[in-house]
């Protein structure tokens, strides 16, 4: 079967001849990392945590203006960090001001990647309301964006069938190839594994060899992760979680999202997947979330058969 899009020339493949726990630093030291435009004081002291070029995904809140996510990005990559804005496209009003969005963080911050989004909005304020209008209208490409992200959801979504979601996900990768767009399929975050790797299997027997990236939810209080995951949309994830409430203590307690973690580097080890790398998700915990990101990434944790490794 044909592919229907190469994966991004600038991903490193990690070997499964590598243990799991060298797996694990590997996937660490490649995973992007999500702020929001609070976080922005905090970009000088987490360079001491992170590597200078790492993808940041700058977040777009509710009511936020596209000029604070575009002061967002200038900020990380003054700080010397990669930035890769939202772009939730039903929040523009027509193509001129999709033109203006795109050049003003080109020009401002030197971005050569977007995270395309729907939107969780009921109604489009302009003429997009799917992310594939825009990446078939070549604006990305006037403006010398050559990657782009969108989201993928491994176990649905709340609000949108899961055939149709499917559908979507198949049309990105190919309206991606047909513009010439390197593309990335990235999820939201999920507290087991299992469904993202069948999902990522699934794609590629489909043929798309994109970049598939996992969302990891960085350290951070479990309340916090129950509520948005019943509004994103953690589906069996969520469900296996709350049927055993000391499991999801452990998995996704103070320490980090180890068990998921681990259970992907096994997966890439026994060669049963090839998805491409994970994505840090920080909920308000931006540094904290870099001081775990960064000890892993230096190999600083012990494998634990019953949390997966302990940091």
């Amino acid at each position: 079967m044909s592919s229907i899009m190469a994966p991004a020339a600038s991903s490193r493949a990690i070997s499964p001849r590598q243990g799991p726990a060298a797996i694990i630093a590997s996937l660490a030291q490649q995973a992007s990392v999500e702020i929001n435009v609070h976080d922005v004081a905090a970009l000088k002291e987490s360079r001491l945590l992170l590597p200078e070029g790492k993808a940041v995904y700058v977040s777009h809140l509710p009511k936020q203006q596209w000029h604070e996510t575009e002061a967002a990005c200038r900020a990380a990559r003054a700080a010397g960090y990669r930035p890769v804005p939202h772009v939730p496209v039903r929040l523009l009003p027509d193509a001129a001001s999709a033109d203006r969005v795109l050049g003003g963080f080109v020009e401002a911050a030197q971005v050569d990647e977007v995270l395309l989004i729907s939107g969780d909005y009921p109604e489009a304020v302009g003429p997009y309301t799917e992310v594939l209008q825009l990446m078939n209208e070549g604006v990305l490409q006037r403006h010398g964006i050559r990657r782009v992200s969108v989201a993928g959801h491994p176990e649905g979504h709340p609000k949108v069938p899961l055939a149709e979601i499917r559908r979507a996900e198949l049309e990105k990768a190919r309206a991606a190839q047909q513009a010439g767009l390197e593309l990335t399929l990235l999820t939201q975050f999920f507290f087991e594994e299992a469904p993202f790797l069948d999902w990522a299997r699934e794609l590629r027997s489909a043929g798309v060899q994109a970049r598939v990236v996992g969302g990891l939810a960085g350290p951070t209080r479990l309340s916090t992760l129950i509520r948005f995951a019943m509004r994103c949309g953690a589906g069996a994830s969520m469900r296996v979680l709350t049927a055993r409430p000391a499991a999801l203590t452990r998995l996704l307690g103070d320490h980090g999202p180890e068990s998921v973690l681990s259970g992907l580097a096994q997966a890439l080890c026994e060669g049963t997947s090839d998805f491409t790398g994970v994505h840090l998700f920080c909920f308000g915990g931006f540094l904290r979330t870099c001081r775990w990101l960064g000890a892993v990434a230096e190999g600083r944790f012990k494998l634990d058969d019953a949390a997966g490794f302990k940091v």
